[in-house]
Parts: structure tokens; C-alpha cells; sequence
């Protein structure tokens, strides 16, 4: 399976690269199918880690929903 961030890289350079409009219409199609998979592979992961959380997050067979906060936000606060 293909790392997250790998997967994420490549897709940010092919939105690049269509968005410059160089990209012969063959070439554009290719890379668009690719994009799509790649953005629905990511979903995936993120899904999936989600999940993780949200069990990770269980307590007394309750889930207890607690939305992230980076540390550095939580640094800001106290």
C-alpha cells in the first residue's frame, strides 16, 4: 500500500502540472484518472485512521468524541 504522504505528493504535483494547461488532452486524461484514484486512495487512509482514533477513543464501550487539537494550539491556550 502506498504511504499517505506519498500519495498525497504525487497528487499535488499533477494538480500542478494540469494546471499549467501544457499537458496535451491525452496526457490530461491519463493524469486526471490518476488523480482520481490517488484522492480516493487517500480518503481511504484518512477514513481508516479516523476509525483507529474513534476506537482509540472508546471509553466504558462509549465513544467519546473529542475533536484533535494540535499541541501547538493546545500550547497557545493554557
Amino acid at each position: 500500500m502506498v504511504k499517505f504522504e506519498e500519495c498525497l505528493e504525487r497528487l499535488e504535483k499533477i494538480v500542478l502540472e494540469l494546471e499549467k494547461g501544457e499537458v496535451p488532452l491525452e496526457k490530461s486524461l491519463t493524469l486526471f484518472e490518476e488523480g482520481m484514484q490517488l484522492s480516493t486512495t487517500c480518503r481511504k487512509q484518512l477514513e481508516e485512521a479516523e476509525g483507529k482514533v474513534e476506537s482509540l477513543l472508546k471509553q466504558n464501550g462509549k465513544l467519546q468524541a473529542e475533536p484533535f487539537e494540535p499541541p501547538a494550539e493546545k500550547a497557545l491556550r493554557k
